[in-house]
């Protein structure tokens, strides 16, 4: 089964570098620079994980999340960013996962691979 992720980041830097360590593990990556273009990818291609910043031109993390939800779309989201409120963002959007900015790979791993299995346990 392709695991497919989502990087919904306005930061091309993060982008291509989160794009290429997680190609390297073998799952399959889409980009997005912002939330608007986040969700015209989901419905291309229906992420397993959603790797999201909040703060983003055009449509933040907190719209995005909102619109998923009125969508009844549920997929985990991992909330990267470098703001001290990581955990309170998240909370705010509903994920159980954060990821402080900047990360290191393996933390980065770690998440990714902890949020996919739980998902895979409560669908």
């Amino acid at each position: 089964m392709t695991t497919n992720i989502l990087i919904v980041d306005d930061d091309a830097t993060i982008r291509e570098m989160l794009t290429e360590v997680l190609e390297e593990e073998g799952y399959t990556v889409a980009v997005a620079t912002n939330g608007a273009e986040g969700l015209a990818a989901i419905e291309r291609t229906l992420p397993t994980l959603i790797l999201l910043d909040m703060r983003m031109p055009v449509l933040d993390g907190w719209g995005f999340a909102r619109i998923l939800k009125e969508r009844s779309l549920r997929m985990p989201i991992v909330v990267m960013t470098a703001a001290q409120e990581s955990s309170q963002w998240s909370q705010e959007i509903g994920s159980a996962w954060t990821l402080a900015k900047p990360f290191n790979l393996d933390e980065l791993l770690q998440v990714v691979q902890r949020a996919i299995r739980h998902h895979a346990m409560s669908v």
